[in-house]
């Protein structure tokens, strides 16, 4: 893996963060264009992004503290300013909130919005996912025999610490106590990758089909909260409840908002077709 791709001088240029800009680019573009498909201010485009990524990181940031409140209570300052950390579901619910909060003042249709900004979080998503495969931040999966088993070795989160907690895996693949760096695991966020450039070309497809203020959205939450629960049986998560992670958890609710939202959506005459 590959945490550092080059230093100029002074400043290091880090993969993570680089993915992580590339994606955000990416979802300003597109959604810039559906904006202004849908007969809005694309000047938007550029405020959302920018709230999207301010709330976006400070959200992750603050549900991976909390996550992991027994290692923040002993280095607050460490942890907090920490470039790894995030947990995507926290930014996502923060910058919506945000999002929502702007847009309503501006007296603009929230699920308007939120239906152009639905194809591009998938693929800002899926595109940030790359820079946690080349970071090796530890997203990845559980071990595996699959050819296209990946090694973690120089990333920012190595086997040998991320498993070190899971004492089934460290028994069964472990050497002296811990597990190998070198050992074979799934690249779960090149399945994300993979899933979110998929779902991003579904939704755009659609996105001229729902007319309905909302009900992509609703889509949108419904296919990508079934993609994370269904990533995260072969991730490296902690299960909590009922063998489920956190994440999983937070995906049933996702996608019930999004199956109801859409359910009760299609109930509503639809507007005429806006122009393509």
């Amino acid at each position: 893996m590959y945490p550092r791709l080059f230093t100029i001088g002074p400043f290091t240029i880090y993969s993570y963060g680089l993915m992580l800009g590339i994606g955000f680019i990416l979802a300003s573009i597109f959604l810039t264009k559906e904006l202004k498909r849908k007969q809005l201010d694309p000047a938007l485009g550029s405020t959302i992004t920018l709230l999207a990524i301010v709330f976006g990181i400070a959200g992750s940031k603050l549900l991976y503290l909390m996550e992991n409140w027994e290692y923040f209570s002993r280095d607050p300052l460490g942890m907090a300013f920490s470039p790894g950390g995030l947990t995507w579901y926290g930014g996502f619910i923060l910058a919506t909130v945000a999002i929502m909060v702007y847009v309503r003042k501006r007296k603009i249709a929230f699920l308007k919005v939120c239906d152009a900004a639905s194809p591009p979080l998938l693929i800002g998503y899926g595109v940030a996912r790359l820079g946690c495969h080349l970071s090796g931040d530890g997203d990845y999966g559980l071990p595996t025999d699959l050819p296209w088993g990946a090694v973690y070795s120089n990333g920012t989160y190595p086997p040998s610490i991320a498993f070190r907690n899971f004492p089934d895996i460290v028994q069964k693949y472990g050497v002296n106590g811990a597990v190998p760096d070198t050992l074979p695991v799934h690249p779960t966020p090149v399945y994300e990758f993979l899933a979110g450039v998929l779902l991003f070309i579904i939704l755009w497809n659609l996105r001229k089909k729902l007319t309905v203020d909302g009900s992509l959205f609703m889509v949108y939450l419904t296919m990508s909260g079934t993609a994370r629960f269904l990533v995260e049986f072969i991730r490296l998560n902690p299960r909590i409840l009922f063998g489920l992670s956190e994440a999983q958890l937070l995906s049933i609710v996702i996608v019930a908002v999004g199956v109801a939202g859409f359910l009760i959506l299609s109930k509503k005459k639809e507007p005429g077709a806006l122009p393509g």
